[in-house]
């Protein structure tokens, strides 16, 4: 969480002035982390918890064992960063800073996955 937290500080957000930090540990220790960054253009912009788990995919991370994701007040992924979640990770446990532990599984049930696809 400290690491997610620290993430944090590096936020752009001129629009909501919401920071949010995360931090992705694989499974042999490693951290990656991101944070929250607005564009005017809202859609372009792009939350903590996939700009950290896009960081740990293109740094060769193959299996994410914990995620956490800070804010100064709690507040749960979002439904996109649920997904990807999902996908890239699993069996993670989520933490969430004021906020109740958790898994991909609780975060997203009934997800679309692979097996959705033809």
């Amino acid at each position: 969480m400290e690491s997610a937290k620290s993430a944090s500080a590096s936020a752009r957000c001129p629009y909501s002035g919401f920071a949010v930090g995360a931090a992705v540990r694989d499974e042999d220790g490693r951290t990656y982390t991101g944070c929250n960054v607005e564009n005017a253009a809202y859609g372009s912009s792009m939350c903590a918890e996939r700009v950290a788990l896009f960081k740990a995919v293109s740094e060769g991370c193959s299996k994410i064992a914990e995620i956490a994701v800070y804010a100064a007040r709690p507040a749960m992924p979002c439904g996109a960063c649920r997904q990807v979640i999902h996908e890239l990770a699993p069996e993670a446990r989520v933490r969430v800073s004021g906020g109740p532990d958790t898994d991909a599984d609780a975060l997203l049930p009934r997800p679309f996955g692979p097996g959705s696809l033809p």
